[in-house]
């Protein structure tokens, strides 16, 4: 027989470090106690209430959604959803309680509340009710109901008893709740028992006590947590019993059936269906008339399919049937899952940004849709280079599909803007982030309630890698220097175990640094809104629970590569008066470009810049799009740790014959020499070899990515297999293949969508390189401190000039000061792929300077000349010698002489670095306010200017020769850091006897 008590008042952890578990484990612990509904009623939102929903769907538990709202004077009131009007009433007033007042600080009256007849209001002891009996006054409590009933109908109104047997006539005593019942039963309201839950099982004691800590600041202390003893647990019906037959005797009833029944008659008022109520499941899109491209179309799919065929005469010219046949299967597939209003909105908010004059490119899966190519919300022809539309959208999925788009990272709050202009802010808002608790900010947190020294705390907290708080002992117990620094004593037993304790926790709320929703008119009464810290209307949900609720959710990410080559367009279409468009450049085929690709000159370019993929693209040697794509999908960690990459560059090379499964597969492995690769090859050999739909090949696929799925999945593939003809060895092999792919597989469609801007800023580097140059060192989009960037352009031919304040502003800036033609990056004969065993303080230089995934023996200037002797940002009065020639007057660098590193800014605070074409005669104004310049070396009059903050500074001669750019830090100082045994051990003293005493008091209660 099911428990029929309901818990009403239940704290979850995301009421903000005040409860300490999260909504599913409430629900299990309930589940467990075989109750058949449960509350949830975080503090001053919603934060928890779709995984809430979600986690009872999940059980069958009735799920009741309430709000626990701070009040103006500082009291509490909680609101329970009757109905789907109530949930939308719930969402609006935890709106405009949130936009009325301060950011952060929601502050709640019983007007506002008023006229939601949906809701039900419950008083409890913390009320302002609940205050005015405890302080024994009754004619002040007399006042506070009827104020409360001049806003709220009688119906409506509860008084909420909570019997913590704690001593006294306060909070949580049985003497006020008796009281509060006995005040009910006089004035004809409501009386029902709660607990007050704020953890899932009492062993949370000492965690809730941290939790108090922490939110207010202070060290933990009897004087300074909220709690008096461990009852506030999510208790079951019989233990709830002995609190209410305390409070009923007190309160003068006979027994306590009334007040179980009344409790569970209100709780069944306010259950709510996660579907139908809440509205799990649901898609909600724009409205198709306020997207403005209705045209002559009657609805959205007619609209879609007239730009879709109107676009193919643009994108290709000519049709053709294989074109038409996957348009017509696109559209049918759209059509059936009723997406087309999507596909128009994403269009939408594409075409606003190209008309804000913003780059904007596509990435993921959507690259694989022709509709989206043909729609301009991509760039890459997914029927040339073999996407597949079913790794993004399938019939079988009754999801919205995910299409990203990348935007100049400068430029990203702009787009913000023109959304909510375009579409309003009853359609728009963007999505919360959670941060939650990790390792570190668990010790700190922890370490700060305990008293422990600040030293310390900050010690242990930077001795553990970024991981999960309830890793935190098994780090203690595999990592050996983490027992050499003697964290593993047992002393600090009780500082980990809270630690592990606050695992997963909310600690507070943030932006999603790209999440925006798009919506209908309906948005605000799904989703309650504050504001964000830049003003921005945000969901109280993440980004989970927003697909869960069929929000339309678009990734805007930022990019700063896409910033870096807005900036490099700028520069040429003003210094060269050329409007170049790097979006016409298909079919991509430029010989130059990949002969610097091949030749590992990609320093500074998107995706292919690290030491590693400089390494792989000069033993790859790409030679067309497809090998970008490739290349991208093999550097990954999957391929690399499965050593995919061999086997790969010994077929593309022809050191070794391609390898196949069976011939039935080559059309699917040839382009990768008979290597798995991409998602879509996975789903091209299980459709193959099965006979199955491209569809059913996905969500097989899927299947694999799942351990307790992967067994299902071959008990199908096997005998199905065996079953059309293939042996048992090749069905074996293949299905070794499948089962180990699960782990390393990369999205051919999401790399084609990266190689677009990985080729786009080659392009602009082998043909403009100071321009791009010049953009990259603004917007500094990769993983090069910009004193590296500096010698890439030095290694390119192009020199540095200092500060000019007539000419240097807030960027760097291309100059043309003379009447040479611009030239091209400079090519080495052979492509620089080996790395050279060097001292670990150069390694690091080595690895940036060269352009070339090493550093060649025979060019030792490289990275002398980056390193070596410079006191002054300027250039010498002569031209750098090329980069072949090392310099006699240039010191080499080495561990035991570490080098005097000069800022980019030159010692300027504010103003970055000029470049200034090498044969340009220097200049002679002081270097007191302006940036320095980047120039080509043989562009007799160009030069790239930095920005410039125009204030004077002081020159940076006055600057001692041992300072360091604050952009970089040496190799060393990333080492191993001083082990904390070098230390004497610190005593937690009092600090930690309290934590015992906590823990103990918190098991006894």
């Amino acid at each position: 027989m099911s428990d029929p008590f309901v818990h009403l008042r239940v704290a979850s952890g995301y009421s903000l470090r005040y409860g300490a578990s999260q909504p599913a484990a409430l629900v299990d612990a309930a589940a467990d106690a075989e109750m058949d509904t449960l509350a949830i009623t975080d503090r001053d939102g919603l934060y928890g209430a779709v995984k809430f929903a979600r986690a009872c769907q999940r059980t069958g538990i009735a799920p009741v959604i309430g709000v626990d709202h701070t009040m103006a004077d500082g009291s509490r009131a909680v609101s329970l959803a009757t109905s789907r009007r109530g949930w939308a009433s719930l969402c609006r007033l935890v709106s405009s309680v949130h936009l009325a007042g301060e950011r952060g600080k929601p502050r709640c009256t019983p007007e506002a509340m008023a006229g939601h007849d949906d809701l039900i209001v419950m008083l409890g002891d913390d009320s302002d009710l609940g205050r005015a009996l405890a302080g024994g006054s009754t004619d002040e409590a007399e006042r506070v109901l009827y104020r409360w009933l001049e806003v709220v109908d009688r119906h409506r109104l509860a008084i909420a008893v909570t019997n913590h047997h704690a001593p006294g006539r306060g909070q949580g005593s049985a003497a006020l709740a008796g009281r509060m019942l006995g005040f009910a039963d006089a004035h004809g309201l409501t009386g029902v028992l709660t607990n007050a839950v704020r953890m899932a099982g009492k062993h949370l004691a000492p965690t809730i006590d941290v939790l108090d800590a922490s939110r207010r600041l202070v060290p933990l202390d009897l004087r300074n947590i909220d709690r008096r003893n461990a009852e506030g647990y999510l208790k079951t019906g019989k233990e709830m019993l002995a609190a209410a037959d305390e409070a009923a005797r007190l309160a003068g009833r006979r027994d306590t059936d009334q007040l179980i029944g009344d409790t569970r008659m209100l709780a069944t008022r306010a259950r709510l269906d996660p579907r139908a109520d809440i509205g799990l499941g649901e898609i909600h899109l724009p409205e198709f008339d306020v997207l403005d491209v209705r045209g002559s179309a009657p609805d959205a799919m007619t609209a879609l399919t007239l730009r879709c065929r109107a676009a193919v005469a643009t994108r290709y010219g000519t049709s053709s049937p294989a074109i038409e046949q996957r348009l017509a299967d696109e559209l049918n597939v759209i059509d059936t899952l009723g997406f087309a209003t999507y596909f128009l909105t994403v269009a939408e908010v594409v075409a606003m940004i190209g008309r804000l004059g913003i780059r904007c490119a596509a990435r993921g899966s959507g690259a694989g849709s022709l509709v989206n190519y043909l729609l301009g919300i991509s760039g890459v022809d997914p029927i040339r280079y073999g996407l597949l539309m079913e790794r993004f959208l399938s019939p079988l999925r009754q999801v919205l599909p995910d299409i990203d788009i990348d935007v100049e990272s400068a430029r990203r709050t702009e787009i913000y803007d023109a959304i909510l202009n375009v579409f309003g802010g009853d359609r728009v808002a963007c999505v919360a982030m959670m941060e939650t608790y990790r390792v570190r900010h668990a010790i700190r947190d922890v370490g700060a309630a305990l008293s422990l020294p600040p030293r310390e705390i900050d010690a242990i907290a930077k001795a553990f890698p970024h991981i999960r708080a309830a890793d935190a002992r098994a780090a203690l117990r595999d990592l050996p220097e983490l027992r050499a620094a003697g964290l593993g004593e047992r002393r600090l037993d009780v500082l980990f175990s809270l630690v592990e304790s606050l695992d997963g926790l909310p600690r507070h709320v943030a932006l999603h640094p790209c999440g925006v929703l798009l919506s209908d008119t309906t948005l605000l009464d799904r989703t309650p809104v504050e504001a964000s810290f830049g003003g921005f209307p945000m969901s109280q949900f993440d980004k989970f629970d927003v697909e869960d609720l069929g929000l339309l959710k678009l990734d805007v990410l930022g990019i700063r590569m896409q910033s870096a080559m807005a900036h490099a367009l700028a520069e040429i279409r003003r210094v060269e008066g050329v409007e170049v468009d790097v979006d016409v450049l298909a079919p991509y085929d430029d010989p130059d470009t990949y002969d610097m690709i091949g030749k590992s000159v990609t320093l500074g370019c998107f995706q292919i810049e690290s030491p590693g993929q400089r390494e792989l693209v000069g033993k790859f040697g790409p030679s067309d799009f497809a090998d970008i794509i490739i290349d991208i999908s093999l550097f990954r960690p999957g391929p690399v740790k499965s050593e995919m990459v061999v086997p790969f560059l010994e077929a593309r090379q022809g050191w070794k014959a391609a390898h196949y499964l069976h011939p039935d597969l080559i059309p699917a492995l040839a382009e990768t020499g008979g290597v798995v690769v991409f998602h879509e090859q996975v789903i091209q050999i299980i459709a193959i070899m099965t006979g199955c739909t491209l569809a059913q090949g996905d969500e097989a696929r899927r299947a694999l990515g799942r351990s307790d799925s992967q067994a299902d999945v071959k008990r199908w593939f096997v005998p199905t297999t065996l079953g059309r003809g293939y042996s048992r060895q090749v069905v074996d092999r293949a299905w070794f293949v499948l089962e180990s792919f699960a782990s390393f597989g990369f999205c051919k469609a999401h790399a084609a969508a990266f190689a677009l801007p990985t080729y786009q800023s080659a392009w602009l580097k082998r043909h403009y390189p100071a321009h791009f140059l010049a953009g990259v060192l603004t917007h500094d989009p990769g993983m090069y401190p910009k004193r590296l960037i500096l010698e890439e352009a030095r290694r390119c031919g192009i020199a540095v000039l200092g500060l000019d304040v007539n000419v240097s502003d807030d960027a760097y800036r291309v100059e043309r000061l003379g009447e040479q033609e611009w030239g091209t990056v400079p090519i080495p004969a052979h492509p620089l792929v080996e790395l050279v065993e060097t001292d670990p303080l150069v390694e690091t230089f080595v690895d940036g300077v060269g352009g070339g995934g090493g550093l060649d023996p025979s060019q030792p200037a490289s990275v002398a000349g980056s390193l070596g002797g410079q006191t002054h940002p300027r250039l010498e009065s002569s031209p750098p010698p090329p980069p072949p020639v090392l310099r006699a007057d240039v010191p080499r660098v080495s561990a035991d002489d570490p080098p005097t590193v000069i800022p980019a800014n030159a010692g300027i605070s504010v103003a970055p670095p000029t470049v200034v074409p090498a044969d340009a005669s220097p200049a002679v104004a002081p270097l007191t306010v302006v940036p320095p310049t980047v120039v080509p070396a043989d562009a007799g009059s160009p030069s790239l200017r930095p920005p410039s903050s125009r204030r004077t500074h002081r020159p940076p001669s006055h600057r001692p020769p041992s300072h360091r750019s604050p952009s970089f830090r040496p190799p060393s100082s990333r080492l191993t850091p001083r082990p904390l045994r070098s230390r004497r051990p610190p005593d937690y003293g009092a600090a930690g006897r309290t934590c015992r005493d906590l823990v103990e008091r918190g098991d006894r209660s």
